[in-house]
């Protein structure tokens, strides 16, 4: 078998081949590709050293899969061709997501939308996958009605760039007029509500993805949701705080055990021995991890619950090889 990574040499990129090496594809044919700056580099994969090739290079190669981490803009040119050559795409970044020809998967809840002649599929955002996993019991037991969202999203997010300005700020070494900087302002020791580019309604292109990404992956576009995206200055995992209110009145007891049953989920939660999901408990993780969970006590058949996950693993590199390992299982 074939795989392309392309855009191997970001963050997300090389997290991918990391997933790639764990869920047992280390022995086969890897191709790493990139932008033209980044060709000919070498990048370390299995025990073996691999070299960056074109975009183009790889489409000739003719993988049967293509993991995507290149951004919107190479998704919309190169992800065509790598179909048209008969390559399944599996892109993480917002060009296709919005498509309605194009399935958005999170393997556990919706692997069966991807038909035998989808070519692309597209991966969600971070923040909508680790929500939709930890909600997914409930919206097939309950319903759900309406979602209040907060999330608060580590910097890592944002990318490398976003990183280097963190570790800069922190050793007193930045300076503004580098050219280096991801953020309007020092992320170091503070927090904005930052969620990509602002629209015309005041809330950010982040925080829509969360109201659409949702109702795509649970086909269900009466559910109401509104939600609030903060940028904070934490590298290992997105935590959301997150209101639910369910289309039927819930038991508690139910509630925990749906979620613990959950595939890819851990419920984490005893407050009285301060154990409740946290950014470097889930760093390095695939799992979603679930906690406070308590009744609303403001609304009926509503509640309460915090969700953290590693945003470039289950958010981003692990969700992708999954969707790849579910289709070769499935084959």
């Amino acid at each position: 078998m074939k795989i392309a990574v392309v855009g191997a040499t970001g963050l997300v990129g090389r997290e991918m081949l990391t997933v790639l090496e764990e869920r047992g594809f280390g022995q086969q044919e890897v191709i790493v590709a990139a932008s033209p700056k980044s060709v000919g580099k070498p990048l370390d994969f299995a025990g073996r050293q691999l070299t960056v090739v074109s975009v183009d290079d790889a489409i000739a190669q003719r993988p049967q899969y293509a993991i995507f981490s290149a951004g919107a803009t190479a998704s919309r040119q190169y992800a065509p061709l790598f179909a048209a050559a008969g390559t399944t795409v599996i892109d993480n970044s917002s060009a296709w997501r919005k498509d309605p020809d194009v399935p958005l998967v999170v393997p556990e809840i919706n692997i069966a939308a991807v038909g035998p002649g989808n070519r692309i599929i597209a991966n969600p955002n971070c923040s909508t996958i680790q929500m939709v996993l930890a909600l997914s019991a409930l919206q097939r037991e309950y319903g759900i009605r309406r979602l209040v969202i907060a999330t608060y999203q580590s910097i890592t997010g944002t990318g490398a760039k976003a990183v280097r300005q963190l570790e800069a700020e922190e050793s007193g070494e930045w300076r503004a007029e580098s050219g280096e900087r991801a953020y309007p302002y020092q992320i170091h020791r503070n927090l904005f509500p930052h969620g990509g580019d602002f629209q015309p309604d005041g809330y950010t292109i982040e925080e829509q993805k969360l109201v659409d990404e949702t109702r795509k992956i649970y086909a269900d576009p009466s559910i109401q949701i509104t939600a609030t995206v903060v940028r904070v200055p934490v590298v290992g995992g997105h935590s959301e705080a997150v209101n639910v209110e369910l289309r039927k009145d819930y038991d508690l007891d139910e509630v925990r055990r749906l979620i613990a049953a959950t595939p890819g989920v851990i419920l984490y939660d005893d407050p009285s021995q301060n154990h409740y999901p946290m950014p470097i408990l889930a760093h390095h993780r695939d799992e979603v991890w679930v906690g406070r969970l308590r009744r609303d006590l403001s609304q009926p058949r509503s509640l309460n619950l915090w969700v953290v996950a590693d945003n470039i693993r289950k958010g981003a590199a692990t969700n992708a090889v999954q969707i790849m390992q579910a289709l070769i299982e499935r084959r």
